[in-house]
């Protein structure tokens, strides 16, 4: 499998927002599936400052190979002058789920 396939995380204003980028990533073909969690509280340094925000947390399955134009897609539609846009690697997962996966994609 070579870490062919990732688990995106973005962070979003609310829900809408995640919503709104989980369809055109879907409609893209960019992402197979988008868990959205909200809300998350979330606690960062921004601006020389301590901050906490509620926030959605989108766990999306998508390919290595799709991440740049996935990650410019999220850029486009986010609300966030600096987004959180992560990918981490499966490392394995069900035959027949992966296939799933594959096939959802472009």
């Amino acid at each position: 499998m070579e870490n062919r396939y990732i688990v995106v995380l973005v962070t979003t204003a609310n829900k809408q927002e995640a919503e709104k980028i989980a369809q055109r990533l879907l409609e893209a073909k960019l992402i197979a599936c988008a868990n959205i969690i909200d809300p998350v509280t979330s606690h960062f340094h921004w601006s020389g400052k301590m901050e906490k925000a509620q926030e959605c947390l989108m766990l999306m399955k998508s390919r290595r190979d799709l991440f740049e134009k996935l990650a410019e897609t999220v850029k486009a539609l986010h609300s966030y002058d600096v987004p959180e846009i992560l990918a981490l690697p499966i490392v394995d997962g069900s035959k027949a789920y992966l296939d799933w996966l594959d096939s959802c994609l472009t």
